[in-house]
């Protein structure tokens, strides 16, 4: 399995516990469990390399190709922390297979070490994220952490307009509509599903990062709308384009149908969403199974002997992430943080032209993908939409 394909794979079991509105970053998370795994041993070791993907004794080389990978992305900044206590020896075979982190060191002044670790966070997300995801106690030995942040400018910005549900969730709302109109089709397509349709909107931006929209079936949950975005992006599921899309109800929120015009036009394609701003805190160890870290979050025993001679275990787990999706582009933000302490041991007229209308007025995912790739750098799911506002911005 490849690097991306295993991170992707994490987005898809992770898009399958969600019930609500969030964004979560498995790309944030991925590399933090492969340097725990590359120094992990026993049943923590094989639990770590499960939730990767990857055999433990290839888990580090991968997240440093990850975050080399990342590195490189146009439009994405990604960094890498680790802070010790003074006391706490780190072997050098694990420390020189990190990819140069800031170094650190844990004070015995907890408050002062939270300041200055969410002023990291901060500095390594433009401001997006304010605080680390974990709080810092005395029993902290080892902090490892990482930060990603994303922008994109759509290559074709929207127009701003009131957009008001008829029905569903959102009915009775006036929300911060997002319109435009371009004749490329095939940026919209249908999939089908054993759960269900779902209809998956492109919107390129101009570095080579796009966020793919997701409106599945009422019936179908977050998880079941958010693993067939990733099944697309991994070409394990095939949707039929919009060109190809028959006339009627062809999807989920899509309706192609012939309309009147003054002139001559080509196919178009029709779209209005909404503006949406989530932000979100994990507790991954919450989820403990999902990330390999059952075993390594018991403290009655060490289980990093990779790592240091000191007994480690995990005592916290965290993530705080942010998505925008705006008239004129998108943003993201992911913290990512491990904590370890010590374990015991118009009316138209003559012409006619297709339409494929789509609209997303209920409930939906995102995926922010990388083109050339197709890593899925941030995903979620979105409840509560802006509200519209004549003033225009928030």
């Amino acid at each position: 399995m490849s690097t991306i394909h295993a991170v992707n794979s994490l987005t898809a079991r992770w898009a399958g516990t969600v019930e609500d509105g969030t964004v979560f970053s498995a790309a944030g998370v991925w590399p933090l469990l492969a340097f725990l795994a590359d120094g992990a041993d026993g049943p923590a070791r094989e639990e770590l390399a499960a939730a990767l993907g990857v055999p433990a004794d290839q888990a580090a080389a991968a997240a440093r190709e990850l975050l080399a990978a990342m590195d490189s992305m146009e439009g994405l900044d990604a960094a890498l922390g680790l802070w010790t206590s003074r006391t706490l020896e780190l072997h050098e075979r694990w420390t020189a297979g990190l990819p140069a982190p800031a170094r650190g060191v844990l004070t015995a002044d907890p408050e002062a070490d939270q300041r200055n670790l969410d002023a990291w966070a901060a500095k390594h997300t433009n401001g997006l994220i304010e605080r680390m995801p974990v709080e810092v106690t005395g029993d902290t030995e080892l902090l490892l952490a990482d930060a990603l942040v994303l922008r994109t400018r759509w290559l074709r910005p929207f127009e701003r307009c009131p957009l008001r549900p008829a029905a569903g969730p959102w009915q009775g709302r006036t929300l911060r509509g997002l319109h435009r109109r371009s004749i490329r089709l095939d940026r919209i397509g249908v999939a089908a599903t054993q759960g269900g349709q779902v209809t998956e909107l492109k919107v390129l931006g101009d570095n080579g990062i796009d966020v793919h929209l997701l409106l599945g079936d009422e019936r179908m949950t977050p998880g079941q709308v958010l693993g067939a975005g990733v099944a697309l992006v991994d070409r394990r599921l095939t949707a039929v384009p919009g060109s190809r899309l028959p006339h009627g109800q062809a999807g989920p929120g899509v309706h192609v149908e012939e309309q009147q015009c003054t002139s001559p036009q080509p196919p178009s394609l029709d779209v209005r969403t909404v503006a949406y701003d989530v932000t979100a805190d994990h507790d991954l160890l919450h989820r403990h199974a999902l990330f390999g870290l059952t075993t390594a979050r018991n403290t009655a025993y060490g289980h990093f002997p990779g790592v240091s001679a000191a007994p480690l275990a995990v005592a916290a787990a965290g993530q705080s992430a942010l998505a925008r999706f705006h008239e004129l582009g998108f943003e993201a933000a992911a913290v990512t943080a491990v904590a370890a302490t010590r374990g015991g041991a118009p009316p138209a007229r003559r012409y006619l032209t297709t339409v494929v209308q789509a609209v997303f007025d209920r409930p939906f995912g995102f995926l922010a993908v990388h083109r050339e790739t197709r890593l899925v750098l941030a995903a979620g799911w979105v409840t509560d939409p802006e509200p519209y506002r004549e003033d225009g911005y928030r």
